[in-house]
């Protein structure tokens, strides 16, 4: 199984920030898991691979994606409270 998420953002700056906040996962994967974040311009492009079960594979991406929403969430908190 495979995926491709590819997440565009309006500063290359974000992305950066995405990325980095979701690259730990490029290192430490269960055997049968392959996860790779870059970024890319504006862009964060993720590559999930795995041989095995569905439901690991689906949690797998449901967690990156909550991982991106968490530090997404932070970023505009933070923007925020510096425009205060």
């Amino acid at each position: 199984m495979e995926a491709k998420i590819i997440l565009e953002y309006s500063d290359a700056k974000i992305a950066d920030a995405i990325a980095k906040a979701v690259s730990p996962d490029n290192f430490t994967t269960p055997s049968g898991l392959f996860i790779k974040t870059v970024k890319k311009d504006k862009r964060v492009l993720t590559e999930v691979k795995a041989c095995g079960k569905l439901l690991t594979f689906i949690a797998t991406i449901n967690d990156l994606l909550f991982c991106v929403s968490t530090a997404e969430k932070t970023i505009c908190t933070v923007t925020k409270a510096q425009l205060e």
